[in-house]
C-alpha cells in the first residue's frame, strides 16, 4: 500500500507535523509504566458498537499501532467531518486497517450512544472493518478521555462537549511511541504519522 513515493512524502510530513501539531512524543517505557508493569492505560470495560464486550487494554491497546479519537453520534460540529476524514485514513491504510492498525472512536456521550446507535452510525458513515465505535460507563469514559490526553485545563472548556478536541491519539503500546494529530488533517498527513510509530513499516532514504 505504501509507495516509496508515498513514504518520502509522509516522512516529511511527519516530520514538519510533528513540529507544527505539537505532536509530542510520550515518555519511554520506564516512565509509562510502573515497577509492577502495569499500563498507563486503564483497563476499563468498554462495548463495541457490535455489543461485544472488551478491556480497553488488554483488548484495544496491548501490542498494537493504534488511532484513538473522541466523538458522539448526535454532534452537528467536527464529528461527523472529522468521521469523513478518517473513512479517508481508513481507505488509506488498505488491509492494514484491523490487521496491523487499529482505529477505535470513543463516545463523549456513553449515556445517550449505546452500542445500537452507535452501530447505526457506523452503517450511516459507511465504516469499515478494523475501526471500532466504543461506548461504556459514564464514569470510565471520563477517565479515559483524561489519560489519553484528550482534556482542556480550563474547566469551563473542558465540560462543554461541543469544545472537545478533536485530536487523534496516535501510538505504538509495544514501542511505547505515543503522539496526537488534528484529526482534519490531510488524510496522508495522518497516515504519515501512524506510519512513523508503526516498526512495521519500512521508511526508506
Amino acid at each position: 500500500m505504501n509507495t516509496r513515493r508515498n513514504l518520502l512524502v509522509g516522512m516529511g510530513a511527519t516530520a514538519l507535523g510533528l513540529l507544527a501539531w505539537r505532536a509530542d512524543t510520550l515518555e519511554a517505557e520506564a516512565a509509562r509504566r510502573d515497577r509492577t508493569g502495569t499500563s498507563y492505560f486503564p483497563n476499563l470495560r468498554l462495548y463495541t458498537h457490535e455489543g461485544k464486550a472488551v478491556r480497553f487494554y488488554d483488548d484495544l491497546i496491548r501490542g498494537k499501532v493504534v488511532a484513538i479519537n473522541m466523538m458522539y453520534t448526535s454532534c452537528t460540529g467536527i464529528c461527523p467531518t472529522t468521521t469523513a476524514n478518517l473513512r479517508l485514513v481508513q481507505k488509506l491504510l488498505g488491509a492494514r486497517a484491523g490487521r496491523d492498525v487499529f482505529m477505535y472512536s470513543i463516545s463523549l456521550q456513553p449515556e445517550v450512544d449505546t452500542p445500537q446507535i452507535l452501530k447505526a452510525y457506523v452503517e450511516q458513515h459507511h465504516v469499515g472493518p478494523g475501526w471500532w465505535f466504543l461506548t461504556g460507563a459514564p464514569a470510565d469514559i471520563e477517565q479515559l478521555r483524561f489519560s489519553l490526553g484528550f482534556y482542556s485545563p480550563d474547566p469551563l472548556v473542558d465540560g462543554n462537549k461541543a469544545n472537545h478536541s478533536g485530536m487523534l491519539r496516535i501510538g505504538n503500546d509495544a514501542y511505547q511511541r505515543w503522539t496526537m494529530a488534528p484529526a482534519l488533517a490531510d488524510p496522508e498527513q495522518i497516515l504519515a504519522t501512524i506510519n512513523h510509530v508503526d516498526s512495521a513499516v519500512v521508511h526508506t532514504g
